[in-house]
């Protein structure tokens, strides 16, 4: 009768309650409440998301001089800072995204009660490792004296004044991480060309029985529209894509809950654990879902009170703490809901023929095509800073190189996803390779080596950071030797 009850008002759960206990919780644990207060403004990002400019140069003589005078904060020239609860409201959109959908999934490969708790555990490290990297580049400004820093900027700093025998990779470490945040996004949106490929293709065979088309001919149709929506180059006017995007993945998320919901078998109809074989495709997509590192750096780096940012009742932890209760809470009831029949992405397990499942479907590929241009602007902006700038100068070949740049993107994109054709082992390769390097290795490393004269107590950041270098790399390896072996079979 319990679980009934509760079951009832799980039901009832929704983004929008989500996004208002972590206002809450927000505003009862930060001490100015003047700063809780948020606009419109806080829904729009003029932001350059894939560096920061600063207004000071890093020595260059690996020297740190920590004074304990100079405060980052004080120094930071933001023209439309974000306030405390703007900047939450960025981090749950960079995080709650497509991955969530995934997430019944990932709980088929590990089981109920595994799925459950790594999830927590994937979630806690995660955080952890976002909490390295926003604390080394804090640690760099102030003592450095530099107002803000990216995360490749922050990267190769940590080398800059790391051993000295580590000095020299420094530009190679901040190339790598250009290219490894290039990398991600890119694969990333792979991701979207096969969810629209697959959805579309449900639809279209539901509706019209006698037409046939192979999935990949929908990825190939879906680069017309593509390729003229990423011809859009300033943040500011993707704002109404995002606004839309996140409309429609909020109802169609929520008719999903109904559908989780409306039926819920017994516990015992679903394993609580699975084989150890399948575990590396649980945490790549875990990895996959949780991660959102890309968006951590400009979010910090442009809050009108950054102090707030880390702590215990801080942004990031109020932000991760809801991710991993929601990715929870969807991957248990997905999976027990729809069994060994779950799919890569449970909108695939929703009944076609129902008239609100269409719409769900309708509604999420919306979401993930309004979302795809605002995804692809950090690859791009990369790009463009780093190997086409310099090399293109005029108005006319500016435009072209842009053009360009933008279609041999998307052109990339669909390719993969033409060649792929299933959304499960490109999340598996994301995940294990993208973000487990990104996300988990970059900053353990970082860490280290920016505190390599100080590593404590019986060295204990040194030991929980290898463990932390040795989880990535099995996660990567065991997610690729996967993903190749689904590629291969495919």
């Amino acid at each position: 009768m319990l679980f009934k009850l509760w079951r009832s008002t799980t039901c009832t759960l929704t983004m929008n309650h989500v996004f208002l206990i972590s206002l809450l919780i927000t505003r009862f644990t930060m001490k100015n409440k003047k700063d809780t207060s948020f606009n419109l403004d806080d829904f729009t990002s003029t932001t350059t998301l894939a560096t920061n400019e600063v207004s000071a140069q890093i020595p260059s003589n690996g020297t740190l001089k920590d004074d304990g005078e100079y405060n980052p904060f004080e120094h930071r020239i933001v023209e439309h800072p974000t306030s405390t609860v703007g900047s939450l409201i960025h981090l749950l959109k960079g995080a709650l995204g497509t991955g969530i959908l995934a997430m019944p999934h990932a709980f088929k490969n590990a089981g109920l009660l595994l799925g459950s708790v790594a999830t927590i555990a994937i979630g806690i490290l995660c955080t952890h490792c976002i909490h390295l990297l926003v604390s080394a580049s804090r640690d760099i400004c102030r003592r450095s004296k530099v107002p803000s820093l990216g995360l490749a900027e922050t990267c190769g700093a940590a080398f800059d004044y790391g051993p000295k025998c580590l000095r020299k990779y420094s530009g190679a470490v901040k190339v790598f991480a250009d290219i490894s945040l290039v990398v991600t996004y890119f694969m990333g949106v792979c991701v979207y060309i096969v969810f629209i490929a697959e959805s579309t293709e449900q639809l279209v065979k539901h509706w019209f029985p006698e037409f046939e088309l192979d999935t990949r001919i929908y990825s190939a149709i879906t680069m017309i529209p593509l390729l003229l929506s990423t011809q859009i180059r300033q943040l500011k006017y993707l704002v109404p894509f995002s606004f839309l995007a996140n409309i429609c993945l909020l109802v169609g998320f929520g008719i999903t809950l109904y559908y989780v919901f409306n039926e819920t078998p017994d516990l015992s109809s679903v394993p609580l654990f699975e084989s150890l074989e399948r575990l590396p495709t649980f945490l790549s997509t875990v990895i996959f879902a949780m991660e959102g590192v890309g968006v951590v750096m400009p979010v910090e780096n442009t809050m009108k009170h950054p102090q707030r940012f880390l702590g215990w009742f801080g942004v990031l932890n109020v932000a991760m703490g809801t991710v991993v209760v929601i990715y929870g809470v969807i991957g248990f009831f997905g999976f027990l809901r729809f069994g060994e029949e779950t799919e890569a992405s449970i909108t695939l397990n929703l009944p076609v023929s129902e008239s609100l499942a269409q719409s769900v479907k309708v509604l999420v590929v919306l979401a993930v095509f309004f979302t795809y241009n605002l995804q692809t602007y950090v690859a791009l902006d990369v790009i463009w800073k780093r190997i086409l700038s310099p090399r293109v100068q005029g108005k006319v070949k500016i435009n072209f190189a842009q053009i360009a740049m933008r279609c041999l993107f998307v052109a990339g994109t669909v390719i993969i996803a033409v060649v792929v054709r299933n959304l499960e082992p490109i999340i598996t390769l994301v995940g294990s390779v993208c973000l487990s390097t990104l996300g988990i290795l970059l900053p353990a490393v970082v860490d280290t080596v920016l505190h390599f004269d100080k590593l404590g107590f019986l060295k204990w950041r040194l030991f929980k950071n290898i463990f932390l270098c040795v989880f990535s790399l099995v996660a990567l390896v065991s997610g690729l030797m996967i993903s190749i072996h689904s590629l291969i079979n495919n």
